[in-house]
């Protein structure tokens, strides 16, 4: 009889770990230009891209600019809190600000997918 050896394989279950969208507020302190500015250095995206958020923000008093797991979420809201006022508008007193939001909805189990901005 042969000797039965102990299993090699093993079972794993895959635990998702939750997405959050980092969302820019819109207020009246803030030019297009500076939001273009601000998320070309900080996300490195194209000035077209950023342009895009630029408008959506204004038109829409918000725009999801990065959905990615917590930690990085909250070091990209930040950033974007600390990143200082609008020298083009002399009234600004500092940076825009970013909320998180849970991503509801994910193909991955948690939310609305997204890339930087």
């Amino acid at each position: 009889m042969p000797a039965t050896l102990p299993s090699t394989e093993f079972e794993t279950q895959g635990v998702l770990t939750p997405v959050y969208h980092v969302v820019l507020l819109d207020d009246d302190d803030h030019t297009v230009e500076y939001v273009v500015e601000m998320l070309q250095r900080l996300f490195l995206v194209s000035r077209d891209a950023a342009h895009v958020h630029a408008l959506e923000v204004h038109h829409n008093s918000r725009s999801i600019v990065l959905t990615a797991e917590l930690p990085v979420a909250s070091f990209a809201r930040d950033q974007i809190q600390g990143y200082g006022a609008d020298w083009r508008v002399k009234a600004c007193k500092g940076s825009m600000s970013a909320i998180l939001e849970p991503a509801a909805g994910d193909p991955r189990g948690m939310g609305g997918g997204g890339t930087a901005a």
